[in-house]
């Protein structure tokens, strides 16, 4: 089995390279062989394949090869439905069907838990999931005129990182944009401005989407027409953008997107540029799941860290007496603040503070709480871990968008009392190999 095109397999490409078993998945989705007792790694390749390889890179622990031939293939391999897919960096598990890409996320999880950090939770809780396609809801498509090809490029990072992917269309994007990138060449090809954009950014709501150029000359008044009457047909929000957040400016459409919680009758508005989950079926689910395994009964105190634009915060406050929220961007604090007045809850405390150097003796620190809830960027939590060592609440439930550095605190939170009672895998980004997860902790 030879093919190419794909980004994969080179048809020209010598096939009298070495056959090797491939056994498992590197953490950004590659498979891994051994050869003359050296791991290799292979685009493209799935675990319980045999294939044929081409050495690209030597390095002193592992080598890099190129994918030549399937010869085995294994049977959790499917066809993309994309045809970006090989080239574009977006997504790089298309070729891998669902549920084996699920069993490898947990696996990982529980190897990173168990086998480098040994800590072994008490229960695997069943993985959070949504469709394998048309959840995306978010996303930065850079833009660059290629001289000499003489065209328009539009889409996400090639999977070497140097180039931008010809795209035409996007079948992990909601419905709304998953045309997005060629209506967007066919829009910046006729504006002046046009060498001018370097990316455009996506984010949809429950009811509305909105666009966001990011430019290094303003537009003309035609080329805001355009832009303008683009945003009517499709029915969008357009920004500009010429420098950091400050230069936002609302050029057509409704300033907010929306999203809710319907469990917790809680909605919640956000700028474009705001962080929010990518997929909104997951998010919904992992908000229910954090709120249910710190088991609040109503009379409870509790401290979110990290806590954004209150997508955790304000369905906390539905179930509790109050929620102290600290989070290190004022802006996203103050959108908190908003959020929580507007859904009518007075028991939600928004903070700013500097997390990455916390102080006992911090204000929002004191009193005493019965639960928290950790959902700290990719570096992880461990500054924050004394602070809870002196708190002691009796549950903590952390969200962690890296196995590698949960796996890194969950041995620091359990040397000082509490035990792992369950963890599991939230599939944030279906066809890709980043694995979100939860997991409880409880004293004793």
């Amino acid at each position: 089995m030879v093919a190419g095109g794909d980004g994969f397999l080179n048809m020209g490409a010598d096939l009298a390279g070495e056959i090797v078993e491939v056994s498992s998945l590197t953490h950004d989705g590659r498979g891994v062989a051994r050869n003359d007792g050296k791991a290799v790694f292979i685009r493209g390749a799935l675990p319980g394949e045999t294939v044929r390889i081409g050495r690209r890179r030597r390095h002193r622990r592992h080598d890099e090869a190129q994918l030549t031939e399937i010869v085995t293939p294994s049977n959790d391999r499917v066809e993309p439905p994309c045809p970006h897919f090989g080239v574009c960096g977006g997504c790089r598990l298309q070729h891998m069907a669902p549920e084996a890409q699920l069993a490898a996320k947990e696996q990982r999880l529980v190897e990173t838990l168990e086998r480098i950090e040994h800590v072994q939770p008490a229960t695997i809780w069943p993985a959070l999931t949504s469709s394998a396609y048309g959840y995306r809801r978010r996303a930065r498509f850079g833009v660059r005129f290629v001289e000499k090809k003489g065209r328009l490029l539009v889409g996400f990072r090639e999977t070497n990182g140097r180039y931008i992917t010809d795209a035409r269309e996007c079948p992990a994007m909601v419905s709304v944009a998953r045309d997005l990138p060629a209506q967007l060449v066919d829009l910046i090809a006729g504006l002046k401005i046009m060498r001018s954009i370097s990316q455009v950014e996506f984010a949809a709501g429950d009811d509305g989407a909105a666009l966001v150029f990011r430019v290094l000359d303003p537009p003309d008044t035609n080329d805001e027409k355009r832009l303008a009457d683009f945003a009517r047909e499709h029915g969008f929000s357009v920004w500009l953008q010429t420098g950091g957040v400050d230069s936002l400016r609302l050029l057509h459409g409704t300033p907010f997107l929306t999203y809710a919680l319907p469990e917790f009758d809680v909605s919640l508005n956000c700028l474009p540029t705001d962080f929010m989950q990518i997929n909104a079926e997951v998010n919904r689910k992992l908000v229910s799941m954090a709120v249910d395994n710190l088991a609040l009964h109503g009379g409870e105190r509790v401290l979110e860290l990290f806590s954004g634009l209150g997508n955790f915060s304000l369905a906390l406050a539905r179930r509790t007496r109050e929620v102290v929220a600290v989070e290190g961007n004022p802006v996203l604090v103050r959108r908190a603040r908003e959020n929580a007045e507007a859904n009518g809850l007075d028991n939600v405390r928004p903070l700013a503070a500097d997390l990455s150097a916390p102080t006992e003796n911090a204000a929002w620190a004191q009193g005493g709480f019965d639960a928290v809830l950790l959902d700290p960027p990719r570096s992880g939590a461990r500054e924050l871990l004394p602070l809870l060592g002196r708190l002691m609440p009796p549950r903590i439930v952390y969200v962690s968008c890296d196995p590698a550095t949960l796996a890194r605190d969950a041995t620091l939170l359990c040397a000082r009392g509490w035990r792992c009672t369950g963890a599991g895998v939230a599939d944030m980004f279906p066809q890709t190999a980043h694995v979100e997860s939860i997991a409880l902790f409880q004293r004793g």
